[in-house]
Parts: C-alpha cells; sequence; structure tokens
C-alpha cells in the first residue's frame, strides 16, 4: 500500500517534536478518520531581510501516512521563505513522497493546511497584516472544519 519513502518517513519521522515557544502553530484535524496534526514554526531572517522558517516540528496522531505527511512538510519548508511556504500545497507533499494511495491524499491536505494554519497563527500573533492567500487557505480551513462537524453531528444523532 505505502511506497519505501513513506514507510521510511513514518518509521523515521524527521523533525518530530515541539518548539517551545513557537511563532506560530497549526493545529488540524479530521474528525472522520481521528488524524490531529500539530506544526510549530520559529520565523527567523536571512541574509537579504527576508522571513524564513528557521525552525519547523510536528506532533501528530494518526496513520503511517498522517506520520510521513507530517515528517516531510517539515524537510520541505524548513529554511525557506515565508512567502515560498505560503505558496505550498499538498501536491508537493504527495510529489515528495513519491504518491500516496487515494485513500490517503486527505493527509497532505492536512499537513499543508496545518503549514498555512502555523503562519496564519504567527502573523496574528505579530499583529501584522495576513496576505490575502493565507486568508483565503484559513478561511476555506475554518469553513471544512464546520461542515465536518456538522455531518459528523448529523450522523451521530
Amino acid at each position: 500500500m505505502y511506497n519505501e519513502k513513506v514507510i521510511e518517513h513514518f518509521r523515521h519521522p524527521h523533525n518530530f517534536g515541539e518548539i517551545e515557544d513557537p511563532d506560530g502553530v497549526g493545529e488540524v484535524g479530521n474528525i472522520v478518520c481521528g488524524d490531529l496534526m500539530k506544526l510549530y514554526i520559529k520565523i527567523s531572517e536571512n541574509e537579504k531581510g527576508e522571513k524564513i522558517i528557521k525552525d519547523i516540528k510536528f506532533q501528530t496522531y494518526g496513520c503511517a501516512a498522517a506520520l510521513a505527511t507530517s515528517s516531510i512538510i517539515t524537510d520541505l519548508v524548513k529554511g525557506k521563505t515565508l512567502n515560498a511556504a505560503m505558496e505550498f500545497s499538498n501536491k508537493e507533499i504527495i510529489d515528495a513522497l513519491g504518491g500516496l494511495p487515494q485513500i490517503k491524499i486527505h493527509c497532505s491536505i492536512l499537513a499543508a493546511d496545518a503549514l498555512n494554519e502555523a503562519i496564519y497563527d504567527y502573523f496574528t500573533k505579530n499583529k501584522t497584516e495576513i496576505p490575502k492567500i493565507i486568508t483565503l487557505k484559513h478561511e476555506r480551513i475554518t469553513k471544512m472544519n464546520e461542515l465536518m462537524k456538522e455531518k459528523f453531528q448529523n450522523q451521530n444523532e
């Protein structure tokens, strides 16, 4: 079901843990499958004065794909500019892992969403203007969470 790269990231996740006093935290989950992801970022500046993700760590509760996608996203964006990280998509996660089973694509979406929410949290904490791309992603994530909760509640009544 899973390829070697997914299994490797599942068995030996990179950047697992928590950052003390993070600059941003993104928490996402899927109420249907039970996956929960928490992503921590620390922001710094590079020699050009651009904001970069200096450090990134994660804590994930979920399946092998959830852990692998959380692990790979930390490798992919660590050291990248905030602007580059804001453009990040779940397709890049899937490609970097060499593919995921169709039924596990939602894990890559959760990982990308956790990154987005951490960046959103960073801008919110710093009371700076939130870029439109991040606002739109945050609004989509919030709406999806509300719809999922509503659907889950209706199924349990």
